[in-house]
């Protein structure tokens, strides 16, 4: 037997096996069998283990994958663990995406470095580089692998089947089966695609990427250059301003980085290209330090959020990118080798805080419900401004100032924050039955017109128990004046369809509303999407709940003309 075949063998193997761990984890989580602390530790521990190590066994031998791996896995679910004691569910602990992001950079990062670490040594750029985007290709092409190999096997099924001969759908049926193709295939593609690494590399897609360095070069021109006649008015948005802005920073360091490759033997030639690379590197500082200013704004105003300070970070990271980057080009010659140095530490920066992310020392819950309370208190957030749903989910910091609040509500000439408090769920609440649950939200969600309450009610009792709980506790997320954070507007939609709908606002936080659309169809409950004219989802702000509620817009006809054609009406998109 030949190395690839062996190779073949083993990486099918662990794949093979990851897929019958996670399986077998599973079937433990759904009968409970671990604590729910316990669980989240093997979890993750699981999925980082198994994930490293297929990336890992190719280019490192077996056994130093392992090691790597197992020490990876360890360490990150040992931090998430410890993220787990900030809340008193398990399951808060993902209610926010910030968590999530950090488990996967910690988990992601010190791959390169491992397999540098083998090798040259964990410093050298162009084994990171090389192996940081080789990770991500290699990946890529083993995934879509399995998804033709599970085509392929469901079509031979079904081929099969016409000939009543059912072998493949038995063995699809048995409940560890599909765990266990998924996981040999994605192991055998890794290792072919490892095989082929030549063939298969990241070096296609960095010379594509590379072509989008004057473009992105003249959109950021063209906003800079807009800036002084548009003025900052914009950043006095909400926190998809910075978003945009930090967005837009990381494609051009991204592009940066892609230009200048792993050696100068390597990166952009010709001077369009190069000038380009510098120019977006010099510029790169200015979207970092106006997504810093769009936060700072917010933070001025409203005070500390989980989602303001890991946007604040973000803003701070990007402009240490930017930084890093003008001052290469800035200081002359060799200028690309810098920014490969830079790029090193500031991988390692974004290891080291993603790990803090998840330690005590940077515990954005109690940071955000501290912060909250001490505006509050020095009278820099009015009463009617303070946001008890937030406090609500963050976790036993959010539930201590809560419980502040509450003790603080009992004092004589506080009968308005105790009044505020009534309509607050607090963290021990019990558990309601989906009977109540339906009933609470019933009487909870206003619906305009005011009187159609009848559709309302029997929209909602088609919703599922735990569709039903979630919009209860976006419609608890109250307005700054009390009222509930969730409105239902019904109204004949589609004139040609028999019966009313319905389109439901849903306040998520303070700055972002969901829609969802529904009907009541021969009695069964239909989903209808919520879209824009041009086909966008709607992006509303916090405060059209509240207009809504004020006043009620009026259904208006869309303005579009159509072409009846063989019983089908056809119209251009906008």
């Amino acid at each position: 037997m030949d190395r690839n075949m062996r190779q073949r063998l083993v990486m099918a193997g662990i794949g093979g096996l990851a897929g019958l761990s996670l399986y077998l984890l599973l079937e433990v989580l759904s009968r409970h069998l671990l604590p729910d602390r316990a669980a989240l530790g093997l979890t993750t521990f699981s999925a980082v283990f198994f994930a490293a190590w297929l990336a890992m066994a190719g280019p490192l031998r077996t056994g130093r994958a392992v090691v790597a791996a197992l020490g990876l896995g360890l360490v990150v679910a040992a931090l998430l663990s410890l993220t787990g004691l900030r809340f008193d569910r398990v399951e808060a602990i993902f209610d926010q995406p910030m968590t999530p992001l950090a488990v996967v950079l910690l988990s992601s990062i010190p791959l390169p470095f491992f397999i540098a670490l083998a090798g040259p040594g964990w410093r050298d750029y162009p084994t990171l580089f090389t192996e940081a985007w080789t990770v991500v290709v290699r990946y890529a092409a083993a995934w879509l692998f399995v998804g033709v190999a599970w085509a392929v096997l469901l079509l031979s099924q079904a081929l099969l089947s016409i000939v009543d001969i059912r072998v493949i759908e038995a063995i699809i049926d048995l409940d560890a089966a599909p765990w266990l193709i998924t996981g040999v295939t994605l192991g055998l593609a890794l290792a072919v695609v490892t095989e082929l690494s030549d063939l298969v590399s990241p070096y296609l897609i960095l010379r594509l990427l590379r072509l989008l360095l004057p473009l992105v070069l003249g959109v950021m021109a063209l906003f800079i250059a807009a800036l002084p006649f548009q003025g900052l008015s914009g950043l006095f948005g909400d926190l998809s301003v910075a978003a945009t802005l930090l967005a837009m920073a990381a494609a051009a360091a991204t592009l940066v980085t892609t230009a200048i490759d792993q050696t100068d033997a390597e990166a952009v030639e010709g001077a369009v290209m190069v000038r380009a690379a510098q120019g977006l590197a010099l510029i790169l500082p200015i979207p970092a330090a106006l997504a810093g200013y769009a936060v700072w704004l917010r933070v001025a105003q409203y005070g500390w959020t989980p989602e303001r300070l890991f946007a604040g970070l973000a803003a701070v990271l990007a402009l240490a990118y930017g930084l890093i980057y003008a001052l290469a080009v800035l200081r002359g010659a060799c200028w690309m080798e810098r920014v490969r140095q830079g790029n090193i530490l500031m991988a390692l920066a974004l290891l080291a805080l993603s790990a803090l992310w998840l330690t005590p020392l940077l515990n954005a819950e109690r940071i955000s419900a501290r912060d909250q309370l001490a505006r509050f208190e020095d009278g820099r957030t009015a009463l009617p401004e303070l946001d008890l749903y937030a406090l609500g989910r963050w976790g036993k910091p959010g539930a201590e100032a809560l419980a502040q609040l509450q003790a603080r509500a009992g004092e004589p000439g506080q009968e308005a924050l105790a009044e505020r408090l009534a309509g607050t769920p607090s963290a021990g609440q019990p558990q309601l039955t989906p009977a109540e649950t339906e009933a609470a939200l019933a009487a909870l969600m206003p619906v305009r017109p005011a009187g159609d309450t009848a559709l309302r009610d029997s929209l909602l009792a088609g919703l599922s128990d735990d569709e039903r709980g979630y919009w209860l506790e976006r419609c608890r997320n109250r307005l700054a004046d009390g009222r509930p954070g969730c409105v239902m507007l019904t109204g004949d939609f589609w004139p040609e369809t028999a019966g009313a709908e319905a389109i439901v606002l849903l306040r998520d936080g303070a700055e972002h509303i969901s829609t969802e659309g529904l009907a009541m169809v021969d009695g069964l409950l239909q989903r209808r999407a919520v879209s824009t004219l041009t086909g966008l989802y709607p992006q509303l702000s916090g405060t059209v709940i509240a207009d809504l509620l004020d006043a009620a817009p009026a259904p208006a006809p869309v303005p579009l003309n159509g072409l009846r054609l063989g019983g089908e009406m056809l119209f251009l998109a906008p």
